[in-house]
């Protein structure tokens, strides 16, 4: 969910809440008893038909703004600021559809800093999990963004750089650790490389190819749904996974040995430039599931692009923890069991490959 909250004169605040519409209707619809309001919507949300959408939502905006205002509110100077509609729902089509929600904040005309809280979607109605609200600002002479979500409900318009940096850098490793595509395709990376180099050059590529990604999609030169971003990183685990045990097969006990004669910069050959190569291709690709984290569908700012940097250190920093953690004792594996390492190494790229077919042929078949 994303908030974009700006002021045109001293008390008067502008909120523009773009919210998922389906998860709307649902937590609306229970909220105020109002069944009606899903017998109408979901119809109309299942024919893709952006004004009929648009048309029910209306029709039924005390349920819906009923239910915003309850859990997304402006304060200053510990008092409540009163808010209003600011015309008519509007529905715009990202992925999916999403309900554009303006509403206008009274408060205190000689505040210097206002507090914004959300508690929009939380995991006890029962719909979805873990939601964020992505909140982006210009107010009280100050421009930034925040992330909210349950375990952090507010933040204030003062808050300290230093907290707006801990912030996003804490949302990219958070993403990064609790998207299951992701953590596989590193650990089909660290299973497969055949020293500390390759393996770090491997995921600062990656890091890099989705920074570029999350750029253009800022500049609003990429926009690619996600019914075709989910299988391709579901077949990109798939593929890093079975390039490791296509090495294992074809060159056996020398599938971990790096060809001396044929390497150059960073002491890669051959074999680790192409891999390198396949990496950033399909670094690409993460990148574009990694743009809904930070709702990279408002226009370019240089607000949007602190984020997007800070966002992709949290990702880069916790990738090379996971490293430090794990291609050690693989390499301490290696050393003393060759044959054992290889079976290891073997059996994990296995396994992630094996998820990462299953993962594309089901999102292939429910796209």
């Amino acid at each position: 969910m994303y908030a974009d909250i700006t002021s045109s004169s001293p008390g008067s605040i502008q909120v523009d809440l773009a919210l998922e519409e389906d998860l709307l209707i649902y937590s609306a619809a229970d909220d105020a008893g109002d069944d009606q309001l899903v017998e109408e919507g979901q119809p109309a949300w299942d024919s893709g038909d952006l004004a009929a959408q648009a048309a029910v939502l209306n029709a039924h905006a005390d349920a819906l703004l009923g239910y915003v205002e309850d859990r997304f509110g402006v304060s200053a100077k510990g008092e409540a600021c009163v808010a209003k509609q600011a015309g008519d729902f509007t529905v715009e089509l990202r992925d999916v559809p999403y309900l554009h929600v303006k509403l206008d904040y009274d408060c205190a005309r000689n505040a210097t800093a206002h507090e914004i809280h959300s508690t929009l979607f939380p995991d006890g109605e029962g719909y979805v999990s873990g939601t964020k609200t992505i909140v982006t600002y210009d107010l009280d002479f100050k421009d930034g963004s925040a992330a909210l979500d349950s375990s952090r409900t507010s933040f204030s318009t003062d808050q300290s750089a230093g907290a707006r940096f801990w912030e996003f850098f804490s949302l990219g490793g958070e993403h990064l650790l609790t998207g299951i595509d992701h953590i596989l395709f590193l650990i089909a990376l660290i299973a497969g490389s055949r020293s500390l180099r390759e393996i770090v050059l491997a995921a600062t590529t990656f890091t890099v190819a989705h920074s570029v990604t999350l750029l253009l999609a800022a500049l609003g030169v990429v926009k690619v749904p996600s019914g075709v971003v989910e299988p391709l990183i579901a077949l990109s685990i798939a593929v890093v996974a079975g390039w490791y045990l296509w090495r294992l097969w074809r060159h056996g006990p020398d599938a971990l040995e790096i060809d001396t004669t044929s390497s150059s910069h960073f002491a890669l050959d051959r074999a680790g430039w192409g891999r390198l190569g396949v990496v950033f291709c399909f670094g690409l690709i993460h990148g574009l599931g990694f743009a809904g984290a930070l709702g990279i569908e408002q226009a370019w700012s240089w607000t949007l692009l602190w984020s997007l940097l800070v966002f992709n250190l949290g990702i880069e920093a916790v990738q090379l923890g996971l490293i430090a953690l794990i291609f050690p004792l693989l390499a301490v594996l290696r050393h003393r069991s060759p044959r054992a390492g290889r079976v290891v190494t073997g059996t994990i790229a296995a396994v992630v490959s094996v998820f990462g077919l299953l993962w594309f042929v089901q999102r292939i078949t429910a796209g």
